[in-house]
């Protein structure tokens, strides 16, 4: 049943709402406007406030559906949900339905998170919001809460599963953003908000 429930977190991460919303608005396949992503950032530079906020959420919701099958699938083991967590991301990133091109798994991120792990994830998650803020990077942010949230998921004593499923989301999240990371240290990242052409993240 815990395989039952990481192939089904996989495949439902794999809906990429980001490649959807800009088929069913505008005919378009998001991958070749703006940054190129499939996520909530480039949906907000390319189709706007409402359907960037429609996708966050809806990407969020995927990764809080996947640890909530981990756990009603994975018969109380603590590893199940957090596998499952990491199967929407995963998917998410690499989506079987859309040639295994899709976003950087942020907001996937955020959500399955958000149900392991509250306390954690909301600490990291004010820091990061404060770096956006200040900042105006959202892959900065981004890479600051995947960051964090190991070290407080050693704080707050969670199970090794836990931090074991948290430290390799965040290589996940450092391996999707490798060109943003490059654009950061040459000073060339795009600003939240700004017009420079270039790959932000899209979570």
């Amino acid at each position: 049943m815990s395989i039952v429930g990481i192939a089904a977190s996989y495949l439902l991460g794999s809906l990429s709402f980001s490649i959807l919303m800009a088929r069913w608005l505008k005919q378009i396949d998001i991958r070749q406007h703006g940054s190129g992503n499939a996520g909530a950032t480039n949906t907000l530079r390319v189709l706007g406030k409402g359907p960037a906020l429609a996708v966050f959420l809806l990407d969020v919701a995927k990764g809080v559906l996947a640890v909530l099958i981990g756990r009603w699938l994975g018969g109380g083991e603590e590893w199940a949900p957090v596998v499952c967590g990491l199967a929407a991301i995963i998917g998410h990133n690499w989506p079987v339905f859309f040639h295994f091109k899709g976003g950087k798994g942020i907001a996937t991120t955020i959500g399955a998170l958000a149900v392991l792990a509250i306390g954690p994830a909301a600490v990291a998650g004010a820091v990061a919001i404060a770096v956006i803020a200040i900042s105006r990077y959202v892959s900065l942010g981004s890479l600051v809460f995947v960051v964090l949230v190991p070290a407080a998921l050693a704080v707050f004593g969670y199970d090794a599963a836990y931090l074991w499923g948290s430290a390799v989301i965040a290589v996940l999240a450092f391996y999707r953003h490798r060109r943003n990371i490059v654009k950061l240290i040459q000073g060339t990242e795009n600003r939240l908000g700004g017009n420079k052409k270039g790959e932000q993240h899209g979570a």
